[in-house]
């Protein structure tokens, strides 16, 4: 395998060891950073990583990579970088940017800059006078800025990986696509365990276990930037799109449930399910997390209930904590996996956790209470 591009996928606080097992999963060799994981690759490895990647936040193609203290270094060593390589004569490049740490603290004169060094280089590569056009595909490029270390990057995905394209509704607080997946990978859950999400709200977390669940690639129904590249002609993106078909198990039986105390939650549930053609592979209720009677004697319970963030919530969720912990600690043999930024959770449910993770969901630092099943 040729590798001819150093490919970053960037993730959320916590989750950078899932996306790093994702891409090892797929044949390639991560380092993992704070945020990213970074590995080498061939031009295939663009469409595969976008529609495989479940965790990652998007994937990104690494340009260059130097020290700048001065407006004039970042412009030259800018300047000097292979931008032919990635962008043609009329591909579009917007430069946004992100500052942290460093001497060149002004994100729009850092943009402002690396767009103007791009602009100079592509027109003596492509013999243009005046301005570029920029009618064609979209080159979104970013400058972050970190101690002074410049990283140059194009966004390979265009919306970012969790828009996975069947959230036809959600609800108040909606879970990422991304961070559901994780939750998920976090366990040892099987297809053919049973899994109950009994605080479904929208459904995300039971649609992303029928997709775990049947080997569905989570970028199979959405499109992204580089499918306009000519560096990942049509011919790539049919390639990976063959092996997610070949590879997907739609014969696997699953049994997952998702239920809510809102039957409005619960159809819109429902219709994201069939969005996401997932039809009736799992089974939807409107019921209270209390009133959980499992019929098997084990398997995985994977919830994000409310966290009771509003002073005028949290005695009713920590009530809900407590009769929830009533109920599920009768069943000893089943595995739990609870996320919530409530730090008094594990009093409350009635129970020490086998196990914490820190998590990030959006802003909210959370915990990951997980109790593992006899």
């Amino acid at each position: 395998m040729t590798k001819d591009f150093t490919i970053i996928a960037t993730a959320a606080m916590g989750l950078e060891s899932i996306v790093a097992q994702e891409v090892k999963n797929l044949g390639y060799e991560p380092v993992v950073q704070n945020g990213r994981i970074t590995f080498e690759a061939d031009a295939l490895a663009i469409p595969r990583c976008n529609l495989w990647l479940r965790t990652a936040d998007r994937v990104k193609v690494l340009v260059g990579e130097f020290e700048a203290k001065t407006f004039d270094e970042l412009f030259e060593k800018t300047k000097a970088l292979n931008w032919e390589q990635y962008i043609p004569e009329d591909g579009q490049f917007p430069v946004i940017g992100k500052s942290v740490k460093s001497t060149l603290h002004s994100v729009p004169d850092a943009q402002a800059i690396v767009k103007k060094a791009i602009a100079e280089r592509l027109k003596t590569k492509y013999g243009v006078a005046s301005w570029m056009e920029e009618t064609g595909a979209l080159y979104r490029t970013e400058i972050a800025l970190h101690k002074d270390i410049a990283t140059l990057t194009i966004d390979t995905s265009g919306t970012g990986l969790h828009r996975r394209g069947y959230r036809v509704g959600q609800g108040e607080a909606p879970l990422k696509e991304t961070l559901a997946a994780a939750l998920v990978l976090l366990t040892n859950w099987k297809p053919t365990n049973p899994f109950v999400d009994p605080f479904c709200g929208s459904g995300t977390i039971p649609i992303e276990a029928a997709l775990i669940g049947q080997n569905i690639a989570p970028g199979f129904n959405r499109s992204f930037a580089s499918e306009d590249w000519d560096i990942t002609p049509p011919m790539l993106w049919e390639k990976a799109l063959e092996e997610a078909e070949d590879l997907a198990n739609y014969d696997q039986q699953l049994d997952i449930t998702g239920s809510d105390i809102d039957h409005q939650m619960v159809d819109i549930a429902r219709e994201n399910a069939i969005e996401a053609g997932l039809g009736d592979l799992v089974r939807w209720k409107q019921m209270q997390a209390k009133d959980f009677n499992p019929k098997t004697d084990t398997g995985y319970i994977v919830a994000n209930p409310p966290y009771g963030e509003r002073i005028g919530d949290r005695l009713e969720v920590e009530k809900m904590y407590k009769e929830l912990g009533q109920v599920l600690n009768k069943y000893p043999t089943w595995s739990i996996y609870i996320l919530t930024s409530n730090e008094k959770f594990e009093s409350l449910f009635g129970r020490e956790a086998t196990k914490k993770r820190k998590l990030f969901n959006g802003f909210i630092r959370t915990d990951y209470y997980q109790y593992f099943g006899k």
